[in-house]
């Protein structure tokens, strides 16, 4: 199981859900169900959004 960060980080920074899906390229729900932890996102996608926020993997997602 894979715990994240992702909702925190995107509020931090003020960006909606639409917002966040937009600039990495996914649907409005891939970013809700990946918050809500019922989707493991890609590995490319997850460097994606360390990408947005500016942190490293290990910073957003860990290992349970």
């Amino acid at each position: 199981m894979i715990l994240n960060s992702v909702k925190q980080f995107r509020e931090r920074q003020n960006i909606t859900q639409e917002q966040l899906a937009a600039v990495v390229g996914v649907s409005r729900q891939t970013i809700i169900a990946i918050e809500k932890g019922n989707y493991e996102p890609s590995l490319g996608l997850a460097l994606k959004l360390t990408k947005i926020f500016k942190i490293k993997v290990e910073d957003i997602f860990v290992l349970k």
